[in-house]
This record gives C-alpha cells, sequence and structure tokens, in this order.
C-alpha cells in the first residue's frame, strides 16, 4: 500500500495523472485492461490445494499435508476459504477409531482454477510478445 501510494505521489509531482504509474506493468498491460487474478486461488497453499484436487478425485488432509509441506493449521486455515468460496467440499469419517478427512473439488473449483490457468497463459504469452 505505501508504494502504491508513492508511485502515485512521483507521478503527481511529474505532472501525470494519479494511476500513470500503475498503467504499464513490466510491459504486460494496463491495469484497467485485465481483469484481477482470483486471489482466493492465487495464494500458494490455495493453488496448491486446487491443483491437486484437479488431478485427484479425492485426497486426504494428511496426504494434502505432506504433498504441500506446510503444518496442519496452514493447511486447516486455508482449505476453510477454500471451502466458504465453495470450490472445495470436506468430508469427515473415521477409519477404526481414526478421523479422516478428504477434501474434493467442486465444480465451481474446477471453473474457478480453468479461468485462472487461462489468465495466467494470457499473462505469459503477453510476457513472451513484448
Amino acid at each position: 500500500m505505501a508504494r502504491s501510494g508513492a508511485l502515485k505521489q512521483r507521478s503527481a509531482r511529474r505532472g501525470r495523472p494519479a494511476g500513470h504509474a500503475l498503467q504499464r506493468v513490466a510491459g504486460i498491460t494496463q491495469a484497467h485492461d485485465a481483469p484481477d487474478l482470483d486471489r482466493m486461488i492465487h495464494e500458494r497453499i490455495r493453488l496448491g490445494i486446487v491443483s491437486a484436487l484437479a488431478v485427484s478425485e479425492s485426497i486426504s488432509f494428511r496426504d494434502l499435508k505432506a504433498l504441500l509441506r506446510t503444518s496442519d493449521g496452514n493447511l486447516s486455515v486455508h482449505a476453510r476459504k477454500l471451502e466458504d468460496a465453495q470450490y472445495i467440499t470436506c468430508t469427515k469419517s473415521f477409519e477404526g477409531r481414526l478421523p479422516r478427512t478428504a477434501y474434493r473439488l467442486t465444480a465451481s473449483g474446477r471453473r474457478a482454477l480453468e479461468r485462472y490457468l487461462n489468465h495466467m497463459e494470457a499473462l505469459i504469452r503477453r510476457m513472451r510478445e513484448s
């Protein structure tokens, strides 16, 4: 936030419109032309969860934790955010006396991942073309 404010102040001192500093980033595009990234998926752990579930029907909490090399608490918080956004579902059961938590990607989550990947591919194409 402070960096963005500093860019705007410098632009204003140079007689440019306030948003000028943000209009062209790395020669890719103007900020108002590009749709925003889906911040729900863009975070590393959440992208890992959604990506892993996209290629598996269901994954256990334990297996996701090992795959993503994260802590119980971190995985739990990110999985809950994806659940709240209805990108994944969570099923809790018991195997004998041991609790088992499994996750699945929803149709909405699959569509969101597809949009995210399309957006990232478009950004990569624009970078390579410039």
